[in-house]
């Protein structure tokens, strides 16, 4: 079961900024990088998808809610407006789904009995070391 969800472009921001980084003489003219600001907290989406996305440790994270993402991998505007949304809908499909319980197990026996014998021989090669006056 797969959920499909859509994001509004109005509860988006996405504000043009300068691009770090090499690029000769232009990089300090234009604003080819884009910023995109998406409040989780207040957002529409499905509320046990806005717990575990803001439950998550993601430093990308404000501590109101806010998601900021910097895309500034293309030289263009709207390549790198592209790249923003997909990076944020990426993001949004590791928190769509719940994530497994993990299911407690025990040891084998095999693997017991393994670990039970080294520590059986670590003893004697130490109680071999150690000098007869005790």
């Amino acid at each position: 079961m797969s959920i499909t969800v859509r994001i509004p472009e109005s509860e988006v921001e996405l504000s043009a900024i300068r691009a770090q980084g090499p690029g000769g003489q232009n990089v300090n003219k234009v604003s080819t990088a884009i910023q995109l600001r998406f409040d989780v907290a207040n957002s529409s989406l499905p509320e046990e998808v806005k717990t575990r996305w803001l439950q998550s440790r993601d430093s990308r994270l404000t501590l109101e809610g806010v998601l900021v993402l910097k895309a500034q991998r293309y030289r263009t505007q709207e390549a790198n407006r592209a790249d923003a949304w997909a990076r944020l809908y990426l993001l949004l499909g590791q928190f769509l789904q719940a994530p497994k319980k993990r299911k407690a197990t025990r040891p084998t026996y095999g693997s017991v009995q393994r670990r039970l014998q080294g520590k059986a021989v670590q003893s004697k090669l130490k109680a071999s070391r150690r000098s007869q006056a005790d």
